[in-house]
């Protein structure tokens, strides 16, 4: 992760992903994600309550990660060899049936 203006940064391996798939409007699927990483890269001591949300179309394709920390926008962006661990795991089977199910659920 790279926190904004910082020029060093430390990439994370996630070994363990817990997600929640949830339809916000006719366009997008917003899966949030609580993230395990490896022991040999933790996440930044200064991080409270992480998580990256995943924007997805209905269709299950990822289009945007936001990082979180206490559910607002935290200072710290994801490198792209996180970003490829994220999208790999968001087109998962599991989590791909959990977006199609979370679209097609009708408001009220």
């Amino acid at each position: 992760m790279i926190r904004y203006g910082d020029e060093e940064w430390k990439e994370l391996r996630f070994k363990n992903f817990q997600y929640e798939a949830e339809r916000r409007d006719e366009q997008w699927v917003d899966v949030t994600l609580k993230v395990e990483t490896e022991e040999d890269t933790p996440l930044p001591l200064d991080l409270i309550d992480f998580s990256i949300m995943a924007i997805c179309t209905h269709a299950g394709h990822p289009i945007q990660l936001v990082t979180l920390d206490e559910d607002c926008d935290c200072e710290y962006q994801l490198t792209e060899w996180e970003k490829e661990q994220i999208n790999a795991f968001i087109r998962s089977e599991e989590v791909y049936k959990a977006i199609i199910a979370a679209a097609s659920t009708v408001e009220r």
